[in-house]
């Protein structure tokens, strides 16, 4: 077989962009060759690279985050001309926005599309319209050229369950990542105390640092000196100022630590000297935070929603917390703090969780077999 040229559409922001870099760089250039049209910055660090070190073309559109009837039309006409230009065998979309420009322009460049949502719109929204208005976009645009590539256990099934993919349809690709094995010098400023516990995420309705706020003040009850460290909040926070707020109110500023945006080279570097992870996600699809955790050889306290409970496994690698109850996630994280034993336990088993499901290294292959399975020959 030729080489196989896959378009990516997305709007590269966040665990999107994350996913395709790590993808990009990993993907077997001899047998894949991947464009990127992706939204118009002005900021060299969006430049993504193949296995061989040469650079992946791109194009850029104006996607906006946000539905704009007429940035999202202008988009649609660029990628189809985009396409018609590059004609590439398949198209790989990310998330609502990325999907349902790509399958809109394969009406009129007709190749598989494969759509990856990256935990699905239709989860994100906080009343039941809303929810029914999205869940209705995808379960139109599943009709169109489109198979589902999930990131997790629990999007494959919400794509079957919710959306109405056909099994046959509904394929399963782990988000994963390369074991981490070496470390760079911490490139902030250490503000925080030596024994924490850390998280990463946005204030949003998806992330509920709200909750988590109210689980630190629970703590500090019986553990004066428990801290947070919570990274990156600065991205995409619509919730930040109710979140700073709330600490102030409940006297934890000495107890918090809020990084507005750090390298992930940081990242690593903080979850690794850390006592455990927490996550208080309303949903996810498959957090890279949480398995870089898992890779760090962290225990990990989780709300039980998709893409958490992908990762964790309750009392194997850590706690899976039912019903946002702020009790008794406290009485998880105290648990593991108290018991050197315990911490060591679950340690050990979120490291093997990661090298038997989530080692890029075993599983970019299986991507590179996906895409060749969906390709439509030229001859």
């Amino acid at each position: 077989m030729n080489k196989i040229k896959v378009a990516h559409v997305l709007h590269s922001v966040g665990g999107v962009d994350v996913y395709l870099r790590l993808v990009t760089e990993n993907i077997n250039p001899n047998e894949i060759e991947n464009i990127i049209i992706h939204q118009q910055e002005e900021n060299d660090k969006l430049n993504y690279f193949a296995k061989d070190k040469t650079q992946v073309r791109e194009y850029k559109l104006p996607i906006q985050r946000e539905i704009s009837l007429i940035q999202d039309f202008k988009s649609i006409i660029s990628t189809i001309k985009i396409l018609r230009k590059e004609k590439p065998d398949l198209i790989h979309a990310h998330s609502a926005k990325g999907g349902i420009i790509a399958r809109t322009a394969s009406l009129f460049y007709r190749v598989n599309v494969l759509h990856t949502p990256h935990a699905y719109s239709f989860l994100s929204a906080e009343s039941n319209f809303k929810k029914s208005v999205f869940l209705t976009i995808e379960r139109i645009f599943k009709h169109v050229n489109s198979y589902l590539l999930a990131t997790s256990k629990s999007e494959l099934q919400q794509g079957i369950v919710k959306v109405g993919y056909k099994k046959e349809r509904a394929l399963l690709f782990n988000n994963s990542i390369l074991p981490i094995k070496t470390f760079k010098e911490l490139s902030i400023d250490k503000s925080w105390p030596d024994n924490y516990i850390c998280s990463v995420g946005r204030p949003s309705y998806q992330k509920n640092i709200e909750f988590m706020i109210d689980v630190i003040y629970e703590l500090k009850k019986s553990n004066y000196n428990i801290h947070l460290v919570l990274m990156g909040v600065g991205f995409h926070a619509p919730n930040l100022n109710v979140v700073k707020e709330k600490i102030k109110e409940l006297d934890l500023v000495k107890n918090v630590t809020l990084l507005d945006w750090t390298s992930r080279d940081d990242i690593f570097n903080i979850i690794k000297d850390s006592q455990l992870y927490i996550s208080t996600s309303r949903y996810e699809g498959l957090p890279y935070s949480v398995i870089e955790s898992l890779a760090l050889r962290k225990p990990i306290v989780a709300t039980n929603c998709d893409g958490n409970k992908d990762l964790v496994k309750h009392e194997y690698n850590g706690y899976l917390v039912q019903n946002e109850s702020v009790v008794e996630m406290s009485g998880y994280i105290e648990n593991i703090l108290n018991s050197e034993e315990l911490k060591l336990k679950f340690s050990e088993n979120s490291f093997q969780y990661f090298l038997d499901n989530f080692d890029l290294t075993k599983n970019i292959e299986k991507l590179e077999q996906q895409y060749k399975n969906l390709v439509k020959t030229k001859k």
